[in-house]
Protein backbone atom coordinates (compact mmCIF):
# COMPACT_ATOMS: atom_id res chain seq x y z
CA UNK A 1 0.00 0.00 0.00
CA UNK A 2 1.08 3.61 -0.69
CA UNK A 3 0.20 6.77 -0.23
CA UNK A 4 0.16 9.87 -2.31
CA UNK A 5 -1.63 13.36 -3.07
CA UNK A 6 -3.35 14.76 -0.42
CA UNK A 7 -3.27 11.71 1.78
CA UNK A 8 -0.05 11.82 2.20
CA UNK A 9 0.66 15.80 2.65
CA UNK A 10 -2.28 15.79 5.05
CA UNK A 11 -0.30 12.35 6.80
CA UNK A 12 3.10 14.56 6.39
CA UNK A 13 1.67 17.77 7.87
CA UNK A 14 0.15 15.86 10.64
CA UNK A 15 3.50 14.38 11.33
CA UNK A 16 5.13 17.82 11.56
CA UNK A 17 2.30 19.55 13.55
CA UNK A 18 2.50 16.32 15.84
CA UNK A 19 6.13 16.53 16.46
CA UNK A 20 5.84 20.24 17.27
CA UNK A 21 2.91 20.10 19.30
CA UNK A 22 3.79 17.31 21.51
CA UNK A 23 7.36 18.77 22.03
CA UNK A 24 5.63 21.97 23.68
CA UNK A 25 3.60 20.10 25.92
CA UNK A 26 6.39 18.08 26.96
CA UNK A 27 8.82 20.84 27.38
CA UNK A 28 7.86 22.69 30.91
CA UNK A 29 7.61 19.34 32.42
CA UNK A 30 11.54 17.94 30.83
CA UNK A 31 13.09 17.07 34.04
CA UNK A 32 12.67 13.21 34.66
CA UNK A 33 14.92 13.25 37.59
CA UNK A 34 12.19 15.62 39.43
CA UNK A 35 8.84 15.42 36.98
CA UNK A 36 8.05 12.44 37.79
CA UNK A 37 5.05 10.07 36.31
CA UNK A 38 2.85 11.00 39.76
CA UNK A 39 4.47 14.55 40.54
CA UNK A 40 3.15 15.78 36.84
CA UNK A 41 -0.10 14.27 37.45
CA UNK A 42 0.22 16.07 40.79
CA UNK A 43 0.68 19.51 38.99
CA UNK A 44 -2.61 18.63 36.64
CA UNK A 45 -5.06 17.87 39.48
CA UNK A 46 -3.79 20.83 41.30
CA UNK A 47 -4.66 22.97 38.57
CA UNK A 48 -7.75 20.77 38.00
CA UNK A 49 -6.54 19.90 34.36
CA UNK A 50 -6.90 15.67 34.37
CA UNK A 51 -7.46 14.32 32.13
CA UNK A 52 -5.01 16.67 30.26
CA UNK A 53 -6.97 17.79 27.32
CA UNK A 54 -4.64 20.34 26.37
CA UNK A 55 -1.62 21.97 26.78
CA UNK A 56 -0.37 22.25 30.17
CA UNK A 57 -1.55 24.72 32.06
CA UNK A 58 0.17 27.67 34.39
CA UNK A 59 1.27 26.18 37.53
CA UNK A 60 -1.06 26.22 40.21
CA UNK A 61 1.16 27.23 42.90
CA UNK A 62 4.63 28.31 43.17
CA UNK A 63 6.64 25.11 44.15
CA UNK A 64 5.45 24.16 40.80
CA UNK A 65 6.60 26.90 39.09
CA UNK A 66 10.00 26.36 40.37
CA UNK A 67 10.34 23.03 39.16
CA UNK A 68 9.31 23.84 35.33
CA UNK A 69 11.79 24.74 32.49
CA UNK A 70 12.23 28.28 31.98
CA UNK A 71 10.72 28.62 28.67
CA UNK A 72 7.63 27.50 30.47
CA UNK A 73 5.64 30.51 29.97
CA UNK A 74 5.91 30.15 26.37
CA UNK A 75 4.42 26.53 26.37
CA UNK A 76 1.36 26.97 28.70
CA UNK A 77 -2.10 26.88 27.07
CA UNK A 78 -3.32 29.94 26.46
CA UNK A 79 0.10 31.49 25.85
CA UNK A 80 1.42 29.24 23.29
CA UNK A 81 2.27 31.66 19.89
CA UNK A 82 3.89 29.56 17.65
CA UNK A 83 6.42 26.85 18.87
CA UNK A 84 9.45 27.70 20.66
CA UNK A 85 12.84 26.97 19.51
CA UNK A 86 13.58 23.32 20.73
CA UNK A 87 16.67 20.36 19.39
CA UNK A 88 13.49 18.09 18.90
CA UNK A 89 12.30 20.16 15.85
CA UNK A 90 15.67 21.14 15.08
CA UNK A 91 16.80 18.01 14.07
CA UNK A 92 14.03 17.14 12.03
CA UNK A 93 14.83 20.07 10.65
CA UNK A 94 18.78 19.58 10.12
CA UNK A 95 17.37 16.58 8.53
CA UNK A 96 15.05 17.57 5.97
CA UNK A 97 18.34 20.11 4.87
CA UNK A 98 20.16 16.83 4.83
CA UNK A 99 18.32 15.39 2.66
CA UNK A 100 17.57 18.01 0.04
CA UNK A 101 21.26 18.92 -0.31
CA UNK A 102 22.45 15.13 -0.59
CA UNK A 103 19.34 13.09 -1.59
CA UNK A 104 19.42 9.48 0.28
CA UNK A 105 22.62 8.78 -0.68
CA UNK A 106 23.79 10.64 2.30
CA UNK A 107 26.50 9.73 3.89
CA UNK A 108 27.34 10.01 7.73
CA UNK A 109 30.72 12.22 6.69
CA UNK A 110 27.48 14.67 5.14
CA UNK A 111 25.92 14.98 8.26
CA UNK A 112 28.52 16.08 10.35
CA UNK A 113 29.27 18.78 8.35
CA UNK A 114 25.81 20.17 8.24
CA UNK A 115 25.90 20.19 11.84
CA UNK A 116 29.52 22.40 11.70
CA UNK A 117 27.53 24.37 8.81
CA UNK A 118 23.92 24.73 9.79
CA UNK A 119 23.96 23.99 14.15
CA UNK A 120 25.28 26.00 17.03
CA UNK A 121 27.68 23.94 19.09
CA UNK A 122 25.74 25.79 22.30
CA UNK A 123 22.19 23.94 21.03
CA UNK A 124 23.97 20.57 20.88
CA UNK A 125 23.53 18.48 24.04
CA UNK A 126 24.65 15.05 25.37
CA UNK A 127 25.52 12.42 22.41
CA UNK A 128 25.46 15.37 20.01
CA UNK A 129 27.63 17.45 21.64
CA UNK A 130 30.40 14.74 22.52
CA UNK A 131 30.30 14.09 18.45
CA UNK A 132 30.04 17.82 17.57
CA UNK A 133 33.23 18.31 19.67
CA UNK A 134 35.13 15.35 18.33
CA UNK A 135 34.29 16.82 15.11
CA UNK A 136 35.85 20.14 15.23
CA UNK A 137 38.56 17.98 16.50
CA UNK A 138 38.88 16.48 13.35
CA UNK A 139 37.54 13.07 13.96
CA UNK A 140 35.59 10.80 11.59
CA UNK A 141 32.96 8.49 12.01
CA UNK A 142 32.28 5.70 13.97
CA UNK A 143 35.12 7.52 15.94
CA UNK A 144 32.92 10.20 16.05
CA UNK A 145 30.84 8.73 18.64
CA UNK A 146 32.50 5.99 20.25
CA UNK A 147 35.41 8.96 21.61
CA UNK A 148 35.11 10.51 25.59
CA UNK A 149 31.20 10.38 24.64
CA UNK A 150 29.29 8.48 27.76
CA UNK A 151 25.69 9.08 26.26
CA UNK A 152 25.96 6.67 23.50
CA UNK A 153 22.70 4.96 24.13
CA UNK A 154 21.03 8.20 25.01
CA UNK A 155 17.98 9.35 23.30
CA UNK A 156 19.46 11.78 21.28
CA UNK A 157 19.34 9.51 17.84
CA UNK A 158 15.94 8.53 18.17
CA UNK A 159 14.58 12.44 18.01
CA UNK A 160 16.39 12.43 14.71
CA UNK A 161 14.41 9.84 13.57
CA UNK A 162 11.56 11.65 12.02
CA UNK A 163 12.77 12.95 8.44
CA UNK A 164 13.56 9.76 8.01
CA UNK A 165 10.26 7.88 8.48
CA UNK A 166 8.43 11.11 7.11
CA UNK A 167 10.08 10.10 3.45
CA UNK A 168 9.84 6.54 3.35
CA UNK A 169 6.16 6.66 3.86
CA UNK A 170 4.70 2.87 3.84
CA UNK A 171 8.66 1.68 4.02
CA UNK A 172 9.96 0.97 7.45
CA UNK A 173 13.22 -1.24 6.46
CA UNK A 174 14.35 1.91 4.13
CA UNK A 175 13.66 4.48 6.66
CA UNK A 176 14.99 2.60 9.12
CA UNK A 177 18.96 1.94 7.11
CA UNK A 178 18.61 6.03 6.46
CA UNK A 179 18.25 6.65 10.23
CA UNK A 180 21.04 4.37 11.07
CA UNK A 181 23.19 6.34 8.73
CA UNK A 182 22.26 9.46 10.96
CA UNK A 183 22.85 8.21 14.26
CA UNK A 184 26.14 6.48 13.96
CA UNK A 185 27.57 9.47 14.28
CA UNK A 186 26.88 10.19 17.54
CA UNK A 187 25.58 7.14 19.20
CA UNK A 188 26.08 3.42 19.37
CA UNK A 189 24.01 0.10 20.54
CA UNK A 190 20.84 0.16 21.69
CA UNK A 191 20.98 4.54 20.47
CA UNK A 192 21.17 3.49 17.04
CA UNK A 193 18.86 0.82 17.22
CA UNK A 194 16.16 3.56 18.51
CA UNK A 195 16.81 5.75 16.07
CA UNK A 196 15.73 2.64 13.62
CA UNK A 197 12.91 1.41 15.57
CA UNK A 198 11.35 5.21 15.56
CA UNK A 199 12.05 6.07 11.91
CA UNK A 200 10.45 2.77 11.22
CA UNK A 201 7.69 3.37 13.46
CA UNK A 202 6.79 6.53 11.73
CA UNK A 203 7.42 4.86 7.95
CA UNK A 204 4.88 1.95 8.79
CA UNK A 205 2.72 4.93 10.74
CA UNK A 206 0.88 6.01 6.76
CA UNK A 207 -0.39 2.49 6.22
CA UNK A 208 -0.67 0.99 9.11
CA UNK A 209 -4.07 0.31 10.91
CA UNK A 210 -3.37 0.95 14.15
CA UNK A 211 -0.54 1.87 16.39
CA UNK A 212 0.19 -1.52 17.82
CA UNK A 213 0.65 -2.95 14.01
CA UNK A 214 2.94 -0.13 13.66
CA UNK A 215 4.97 -1.00 17.15
CA UNK A 216 4.96 -4.26 15.78
CA UNK A 217 6.67 -3.58 12.27
CA UNK A 218 8.99 -1.50 14.15
CA UNK A 219 10.50 -4.16 16.05
CA UNK A 220 11.34 -5.97 12.84
CA UNK A 221 14.42 -3.29 12.06
CA UNK A 222 16.40 -3.88 15.42
CA UNK A 223 17.57 -6.90 16.60
CA UNK A 224 15.31 -9.19 18.76
CA UNK A 225 17.91 -9.48 21.61
CA UNK A 226 18.67 -6.25 22.20
CA UNK A 227 16.91 -4.60 25.63
CA UNK A 228 15.48 -2.06 23.60
CA UNK A 229 13.52 -4.61 21.33
CA UNK A 230 12.87 -6.28 24.76
CA UNK A 231 11.52 -3.41 26.30
CA UNK A 232 9.53 -2.21 23.72
CA UNK A 233 7.86 -5.84 23.54
CA UNK A 234 7.29 -6.00 27.18
CA UNK A 235 5.41 -2.99 27.06
CA UNK A 236 3.03 -5.22 23.74
CA UNK A 237 2.70 -8.06 26.54
CA UNK A 238 1.38 -6.20 28.95
CA UNK A 239 -1.24 -3.99 27.26
CA UNK A 240 -2.77 -7.03 25.75
CA UNK A 241 -2.91 -8.64 28.57
CA UNK A 242 -5.01 -5.63 29.48
CA UNK A 243 -2.69 -4.53 32.28
CA UNK A 244 -4.10 -0.76 32.53
CA UNK A 245 -1.44 2.00 31.67
CA UNK A 246 -0.15 3.00 35.10
CA UNK A 247 0.85 -0.75 35.74
CA UNK A 248 2.17 -1.31 32.67
CA UNK A 249 4.54 1.57 33.43
CA UNK A 250 5.51 0.98 37.37
CA UNK A 251 6.16 -2.55 35.52
CA UNK A 252 8.80 -1.01 33.08
CA UNK A 253 10.12 1.42 35.60
CA UNK A 254 11.20 -1.71 37.44
CA UNK A 255 12.64 -3.41 34.78
CA UNK A 256 14.88 -0.60 33.41
CA UNK A 257 15.64 1.20 36.71
CA UNK A 258 19.39 2.34 36.91
CA UNK A 259 19.44 3.40 33.09
CA UNK A 260 18.48 7.48 33.64
CA UNK A 261 15.99 9.21 32.55
CA UNK A 262 17.54 10.35 29.39
CA UNK A 263 18.64 6.85 27.65
CA UNK A 264 16.76 5.14 24.84
CA UNK A 265 15.29 2.38 26.53
CA UNK A 266 12.95 3.82 29.46
CA UNK A 267 11.70 6.44 27.21
CA UNK A 268 10.97 3.75 24.63
CA UNK A 269 8.84 1.81 26.78
CA UNK A 270 7.28 5.28 27.86
CA UNK A 271 6.43 5.64 24.07
CA UNK A 272 5.13 2.48 23.20
CA UNK A 273 2.45 2.63 26.36
CA UNK A 274 1.39 6.33 25.06
CA UNK A 275 0.43 5.20 21.53
CA UNK A 276 -0.51 1.82 22.75
CA UNK A 277 -2.88 3.07 25.41
CA UNK A 278 -3.59 6.35 23.60
CA UNK A 279 -5.71 3.98 21.12
CA UNK A 280 -5.47 5.96 17.89
CA UNK A 281 -6.96 9.17 19.81
CA UNK A 282 -4.38 11.90 18.28
CA UNK A 283 -4.87 13.75 22.29
CA UNK A 284 -4.81 10.66 24.53
CA UNK A 285 -1.74 9.58 23.05
CA UNK A 286 0.27 13.00 23.27
CA UNK A 287 -1.22 13.53 26.58
CA UNK A 288 -0.59 9.75 28.15
CA UNK A 289 2.92 9.61 26.88
CA UNK A 290 4.10 13.15 28.43
CA UNK A 291 2.11 12.23 31.67
CA UNK A 292 4.45 9.00 31.64
CA UNK A 293 7.55 11.15 32.77
CA UNK A 294 11.56 10.67 31.99
CA UNK A 295 12.06 13.06 28.69
CA UNK A 296 8.96 14.71 27.91
CA UNK A 297 9.73 16.89 25.07
CA UNK A 298 10.95 14.25 23.32
CA UNK A 299 9.04 11.79 23.98
CA UNK A 300 6.04 14.03 23.20
CA UNK A 301 6.91 14.77 20.48
CA UNK A 302 7.66 11.38 19.13
CA UNK A 303 3.97 10.13 20.01
CA UNK A 304 2.69 13.42 18.49
CA UNK A 305 4.72 12.74 15.05
CA UNK A 306 2.85 9.38 15.16
CA UNK A 307 -0.05 9.99 15.99
CA UNK A 308 -0.59 13.43 13.50
CA UNK A 309 1.04 10.67 10.45
CA UNK A 310 -1.79 7.84 12.07
CA UNK A 311 -4.77 10.39 11.79
CA UNK A 312 -4.02 13.13 9.21
CA UNK A 313 -3.45 17.06 9.99
CA UNK A 314 -6.92 17.61 9.65
CA UNK A 315 -8.05 14.90 12.51
CA UNK A 316 -5.60 16.79 14.70
CA UNK A 317 -8.07 18.53 17.29
CA UNK A 318 -7.53 22.83 16.75
CA UNK A 319 -6.33 23.50 20.68
CA UNK A 320 -3.02 21.65 19.60
CA UNK A 321 -2.15 23.34 16.39
CA UNK A 322 -4.14 26.81 16.05
CA UNK A 323 -1.44 28.01 18.66
CA UNK A 324 1.39 27.15 16.58
CA UNK A 325 0.63 29.96 14.53
CA UNK A 326 1.78 27.61 11.31
CA UNK A 327 4.96 28.91 12.80
CA UNK A 328 8.60 27.27 13.89
CA UNK A 329 11.52 29.13 15.84
CA UNK A 330 14.74 27.04 15.24
CA UNK A 331 18.13 27.12 16.29
CA UNK A 332 19.02 25.56 12.42
CA UNK A 333 20.83 29.10 10.79
CA UNK A 334 18.33 30.01 8.00
CA UNK A 335 15.14 28.48 9.19
CA UNK A 336 13.98 30.67 12.34
CA UNK A 337 10.75 31.99 11.88
CA UNK A 338 9.94 29.07 8.77
CA UNK A 339 6.38 28.06 8.31
CA UNK A 340 5.17 24.61 8.98
CA UNK A 341 3.17 24.31 6.15
CA UNK A 342 6.46 24.74 4.45
CA UNK A 343 8.24 22.45 5.37
CA UNK A 344 5.51 19.50 5.39
CA UNK A 345 5.54 20.43 1.62
CA UNK A 346 9.37 20.39 1.54
CA UNK A 347 8.97 16.84 2.96
CA UNK A 348 6.29 15.92 0.40
CA UNK A 349 8.39 16.42 -2.02
CA UNK A 350 11.30 14.14 -0.92
CA UNK A 351 8.68 11.36 -0.02
CA UNK A 352 6.68 11.62 -3.34
CA UNK A 353 6.89 9.21 -6.43
CA UNK A 354 9.64 11.81 -7.28
CA UNK A 355 11.27 12.47 -4.45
Amino acid sequence: MTLEGTELADRVLGGWLGRIAGNMLGKPVERGDHWTRERIDRYLRRAGALPLTDYLPEPADESDELGLRPEWRACVRGRVDGSCRDDDVDYAILGLDLLERHGFGFTTEQVGELWLLRLPYLQTFTAERAAYRNLTAGLKPPLTATYDNPYQEWIGALIRADIHGWTHPGDPRRAAASARRDAVLSHTGNGVYGAMWAAALIADAFTAPDARHAVEAALMVIPAGSRLARAVRRVLSLHEAGLGWAETLDTLSGETAGLGWIHTVPNAAVLTAGLLYGDGDFTRTVALTVRGGLDTDSNGATAGSVAGVLCGAGAIPPQWTEPLRDTVRSAVFGFDGVRISELAERTVRLAGPEG
